[in-house]
């Protein structure tokens, strides 16, 4: 059994900040989602907001990774590395950044539209959106990690689509990822309990076929394996003896 990570007061304070750039960050690079842009100009768009705010890029030289954003798009589910890639009407992109302050980290990801996208596709994005919002709803103190796990899938699944079983959420708080980690399907009552004052990202990552995933050559990117849209939607969440608060 692992051990949840407990913040002080001043850590609180820390992670509130850079929850606050994250959270800037991640609606001024939606804002800059539209046909045309490269996932390259949308990382550098984030690498200067985060950092002429005073946070640092959580997620840029983490195990090497050279980015500031994992920008996904449309079947790749997780890490994709910006790029040349230019982004056309219909498709859909995830955003997944982290910002660090004092050395405390937070993450948090959305999935946007680029133009006009099917019906279809507006309801991956909405499930999986709505799996968020319902657990948000539902966690605090004393919530075991099996309940989290049990609700995301029982929501995603009712609409006809897959929780992506291979990919979980996780702790957050001196290091990026830690103990506990949160898979999007599992069973009510299992798992460890949740504290007080600990730090967890949530992340629902479904897909429209298959929940089953490839990595590509470049050792990074995740994608469904039937080549399925996928969406990502992601809070960092501070746990309270009665509700949990939205970092990120």
């Amino acid at each position: 059994m692992g051990v949840f990570q407990i913040f002080t007061d001043d850590d609180i304070a820390s992670v509130r900040k850079a929850g606050a750039i994250l959270s800037g960050c991640l609606a001024h690079v939606a804002s800059l989602v539209k046909p045309g842009v490269t996932t390259e100009e949308l990382d550098r768009a984030a690498e200067a907001f985060i950092r002429d705010r005073g946070g640092l890029p959580a997620f840029k030289g983490y195990r090497g990774y050279p980015a500031t954003l994992c920008l996904s798009v449309n079947e790749e589910c997780v890490h994709g590395i910006p790029g040349k890639r230019v982004l056309k009407d219909g498709d859909i992109i995830s955003i997944d950044g982290g910002v660090t302050v004092d050395g405390l980290y937070t993450d948090a990801c959305r999935t946007v539209a680029v133009g006009k996208i099917p019906k279809q596709t507006q309801a991956l994005l909405s499930v999986t959106e709505e799996a968020l919002r319902e657990a948000v709803q539902f966690i605090r103190a004393g919530v075991r990690i099996g309940d989290i796990s049990a609700l995301i899938q029982r929501i995603v699944q009712r609409e006809g689509f897959s929780p992506v079983r291979s990919l979980t959420g996780h702790g957050l708080g001196r290091s990026l990822h830690q103990f506990p980690d949160i898979p999007n399907s599992g069973e009510a009552g299992t798992g460890p309990k949740l504290p007080e004052r600990t730090l967890i990202a949530v992340e629902p990552i479904v897909s429209m076929g298959s929940p089953s995933v490839v990595t590509a050559d470049d050792g990074w990117t995740i994608s469904i394996s039937d080549g399925s849209l996928s969406a990502h939607f992601e809070h960092t969440l501070l746990v309270w003896s009665d509700r949990c608060e939205i970092i990120a």
